[in-house]
């Protein structure tokens, strides 16, 4: 090769013979090196991508992934379902269905909370949560298997430690591990009364998410692979199969990213006018930044929930498959969804309930803070819009989920927004081929002034704990932009508990062995005493599960294991008492 320098080594010698022998195109498939403009240079391997497999009553989902790919198991859910006539608890799941096997023992319940939507025929639905039986508990483990059409071995096994009910150890492979057992009562007479209720359904729950182990379980599956066995250690020599299609050509890439382009003008100074309106386009791509859907428009709520969506775009779907903080499959809800908060330096927590007629109304945006009430100003739009969305539900026809989806919105500025900075953000889900993750993509505006503003976060960095797959910008979301969080977590009247203060007490409490810290010491998160110091039954009762006996007297017995009561639980109760905590280590 003219120009070319000697190759000394033995290793660049065994290269430049391989790519005599073989071709520098098979020597690429090796994941080996070739040679490239006079110099050797490392194939790189494509990052691996992370798997949701899933089991339902002993049956493996079946898993389309694309062929050639590396992997990594990402997510696995396995659940377990029976129906009752009577109220058993959870008794039956002891001795029926797929974790019939099970060690039991140890079971308790925790938490119980009503639907605050009523069913279609006017009765209403309860949801008991339990904990601690021993399977749930104990340390435990997972092995995937490839097998070919015979079950045979088409590569090697990958081992994930499931952890245990007990802290978190630098062994375990998810981040986030929630077993439990859920009783719903469908048939209450009211929100507080399911006497004589005869409708009942009875499950149980594996969640493991959000993997800490990636570089050190990847793999390809070979062309022979058909299947892939999921051995259970609370299984022994009972695996399930979960059957594998490998698709050669596929119209889109793994990953996912959201584009947000304002479409109204800016001002010469790049800032908007308070009063204005403020127009977006997203655009949903995919990892190599293909477009997901034609500019204009998105597909129908049908398209995307019932098919055909081959782009793998998600809306919100716990109609079907119901959500419930901490307990059930929130990582599974998928809304695709814009909001704007600001200005930033006035971002806290907003406590106005927005009511369900505010989405079924003619108003695809919803206000969700205003500044006279909340002190900060926000306003959010699903996708589609919640008047077709949550509409199309309670529609029997569900003509709203045939709508024509659009792929802009507009939100409408106050005339005394407050100058600052101001921060739009669209979040979403994709799965597609086995992969199910999450994106959010802030934008910074700015209103009325050039300079940028900054929210006075009162908590410190969580990056202590959620690390090593756990990040923000991993879980969740997909978003480690605190200050834009209480845009979308406004209460709403049938879930009370939205806030993101009440959320991330709630699930810390009730995470508390694995939290590693004790739950009194305030400290771990937040920075300040101040910022302790609101007292509402909202503030105390999303840790706290209990209160004395003369609060109940006073402010009634508690009713909801979120924020202790109803509509009341975010007002003050007082400002001269719960100045200080015990243990709270300021």
């Amino acid at each position: 090769m003219s120009g070319s320098r000697a190759f000394s080594t033995p290793w660049e010698r065994c290269v430049r013979q391989a790519a005599r022998g073989l071709g520098l195109v098979a020597l690429v498939l090796m994941g080996g090196a070739v040679e490239a403009s006079g110099a050797i240079q490392q194939a790189k391997p494509s990052p691996p991508v992370g798997l949701a497999l899933e089991v339902d009553n002993g049956q493996g989902v079946p898993l389309r992934v694309l062929a050639g790919h590396r992997f990594y198991i990402n997510q696995l859910d396995l659940r377990a379902s029976l129906t009752a006539t009577r109220d058993e608890g959870v008794d039956g799941l002891r001795t029926r269905g797929d974790f019939g096997f099970l060690d039991w023992e140890g079971l308790k319940r925790a938490d119980e909370e009503p639907n605050l939507l009523a069913n279609p025929d006017g009765t209403y639905t309860r949801r008991r949560f339990y904990r601690q039986a021993r399977w749930m508990e104990a340390p435990g483990y997972f092995i995937v298997q490839p097998v070919d059409a015979a079950g045979h071995p088409t590569g090697r096994a990958i081992t994930l430690s499931a952890g245990s009910g007990g802290e978190r150890h630098e062994r375990d492979d998810f981040f986030v591990r929630r077993l439990r057992a859920i009783q719903w009562t469908k048939d209450c007479v009211s929100l507080t009364d399911c006497t004589g209720a005869t409708h009942f359904e009875e499950e149980a729950l594996v969640e493991l998410r959000n993997a800490r182990t990636v570089d050190r379980t990847p793999f390809t599956l070979s062309a022979d692979t058909r299947a892939l066995e999921l051995h259970w250690s609370q299984r022994p020599g009972a695996p399930y199969v979960i059957p594998v299609e490998q698709v050669r050509d596929a119209p889109y890439a793994y990953g996912f990213s959201i584009d947000v382009k304002p479409l109204t003008s800016r001002r010469p100074d790049g800032t908007f006018a308070p009063g204005s309106t403020l127009t977006f386009q997203l655009t949903l791509r995919d990892g190599a930044g293909k477009r997901l859907h034609p500019a204009g428009g998105l597909p129908t709520y049908n398209e995307v929930n019932f098919g055909p969506n081959p782009a793998g775009i998600g809306y919100y779907r716990a109609f079907f498959d119901p959500t419930t903080t901490y307990y059930r499959r929130k990582h599974r809800e998928r809304m695709l969804m814009a909001h704007i908060i600001g200005p930033a330096q006035r971002v806290r927590p907003i406590r106005t309930i927005v009511e369900l007629e505010a989405f079924l109304g003619p108003n695809d945006v919803q206000t969700l803070g205003t500044l006279e009430v909340d002190g900060v100003y926000a306003q959010g739009q699903t996708f589609p819009p919640a008047n077709d969305l949550f509409g199309g539900a309670f529609d029997p026809q569900h003509t709203g989920w045939a709508a024509p989806v659009s792929d802009t919105w507009s939100f409408q500025l106050p005339k005394n927004a407050e100058p600052g900075t101001y921060l739009v953000s669209v979040k979403g889900r994709r799965t597609y081929m086995g992969e199910d993750i999450p994106f959010t993509r802030t934008l910074e505006i700015q209103v009325g002034t050039t300079r940028r503003t900054e929210a006075p976060l009162t908590t410190g960095s969580c990056k202590t704990c959620h690390n090593q797959g756990g990040e923000l910008g991993t879980v969740l979301h997909g978003h480690d932009n605190r200050a834009a969080c209480a845009g979308c977590h406004a209460p709403l009247s049938f879930e009370l508990e939205g806030p993101v203060v009440v959320r991330t007490h709630f699930i810390h409490s009730r995470s508390a062995a694995r939290f590693g810290v004790s739950l009194s010491r305030c400290a771990t998160c937040h920075l300040t005493p101040e910022s302790i110091q609101r007292t509402s039954k909202a503030a105390c009762m999303s840790c706290h599960t209990s209160y004395p006996e003369d609060h109940v007297t006073e402010s009634g017995p508690l009713e909801s294991m979120y924020i202790g009561g109803g509509r009341e639980s975010f007002q003050q109760c007082t400002t001269s008492c719960h100045t200080e905590h015990p243990s709270s280590g300021f």
